[in-house]
């Protein structure tokens, strides 16, 4: 082969942009478009199933907002056994496709995988793919999803916790604010995020609703907020933003959740490795608190984060978190405080009373007796 098709670097430098030109047009000549004639009818039906019977007709909608659509990601991307459509044919293409190889392109999530107690269930007959959690072709970006959209998306497919962690205390807490991955993935960095929830809307706002309401964008807000542009929000420039939504009469509070960066290590799960100790993140020194952020869902649903400092979780502004032990509220700490040394005060000033008075007390009976 070599001796007909040199290798690039001997091409001559004006053929080597024709060589790529011709490459790129056979590998994208069949276009998103084209796919979608025919797998957005739903009259059309599978006759045969083989693997997963997963639905043949695409939501475009939601297809549209999907991290590989986004991206660019065309459908012979994945679907790489077919390279041409033959329209003679009731299936323009094989009916039988070969497994869509995910870490072709996510090669380090392929690897984590690959020693992940999920891939050594094959050996027990059961096969558990990339597609299996992710599905086939409306995956999110899940960087500002809440815990409980990340369990029920993956996790509590298959699982039921409640059968198990009889061992952790108010697990119904931990399994609301507390990532899966969190523990059972000890090896990927956590972070808390946080989400504004509004009262009166009974629902978490999206960063376009907030935008809106503040008459901001992505280029505007972040500096409307930190003012001495260090690119982290202290307690004060938070309570500015909270204060701000209160003037456009947006009640509500920001709730904090513990979770797991999406980064490839969270797909090494694997049985007796989950993390059980409760210092980890019930000390105030604990690390899970040490990178706190406001993530902001862009249109094109890409994610923003906006770094807010740690303090701020001490702070009566965010609600429904609180790590006993490793995070608190300053202010009612102030307030328990007081609380205690006034009432010791009183007993100690009633005390105090009796002692001085017990001279007049004393001559005020004998007179009595008198």
């Amino acid at each position: 082969m070599s001796r007909f098709f040199p290798t690039p670097h001997r091409w001559p430098r004006f053929l080597a942009p024709l060589f790529l030109l011709v490459f790129c047009s056979v590998a994208h000549s069949i276009e998103n478009s084209e796919c979608l004639d025919c797998h957005s009818d739903t009259s059309i039906a599978r006759n045969e199933s083989e693997g997963i019977n997963e639905e043949i007709v695409l939501d475009v909608g939601k297809f549209s907002y999907s991290v590989h659509n986004v991206n660019g990601i065309g459908c012979v991307d994945c679907h790489s056994d077919i390279s041409e459509l033959n329209y003679d044919n009731e299936v323009p293409h094989a009916v039988s496709l070969e497994a869509v190889n995910c870490s072709g392109c996510h090669e380090e999530e392929g690897k984590a995988y690959l020693n992940s107690v999920h891939r050594k269930a094959k050996g027990k007959g059961v096969n558990i793919p990339c597609y299996a959690c992710h599905e086939y072709h409306y995956t999110q970006h899940l960087e500002g999803a809440s815990v409980t959209e990340r369990e029920n998306a993956f996790c509590l497919k298959c699982h039921c916790a409640e059968k198990f962690h009889d061992w952790l205390p108010q697990k119904e807490m931990h399994f609301s604010f507390v990532e899966c991955t969190v523990c059972h993935a000890p090896d990927a960095p956590r972070h808390i995020h946080l989400r504004f929830f509004d009262y009166s809307r009974n629902r978490f706002l999206e960063a376009k609703d907030i935008f809106e309401a503040l008459g901001a964008d992505y280029d505007t807000f972040q500096g409307m907020l930190d003012k001495d542009a260090n690119g982290i929000l202290d307690p004060k420039e938070f309570e500015n933003l909270v204060l701000m939504l209160r003037q456009k009469n947006i009640l509500g509070t920001f709730h904090g959740e513990l979770v797991s960066e999406l980064q490839p290590v969270i797909h090494h799960v694997n049985r007796g490795e989950a993390k059980r100790d409760c210092e980890t993140c019930h000390l105030p020194t604990s690390p899970f608190f040490d990178s706190v952020t406001f993530p902001l869902l862009r249109p094109d649903n890409t994610m923003d984060h906006i770094t807010v400092a740690r303090e701020v979780l001490e702070s009566y502004y965010v609600s429904h978190f609180y790590a006993l032990g490793g995070t608190r509220v300053r202010l009612l700490d102030k307030i328990g405080i007081a609380m205690v040394v006034g009432g010791l005060g009183i007993v100690f000033a009633h005390l105090t009373a009796r002692i001085v008075t017990i001279p007049l007390r004393r001559r005020k009976k004998e007179e009595q007796q008198g």
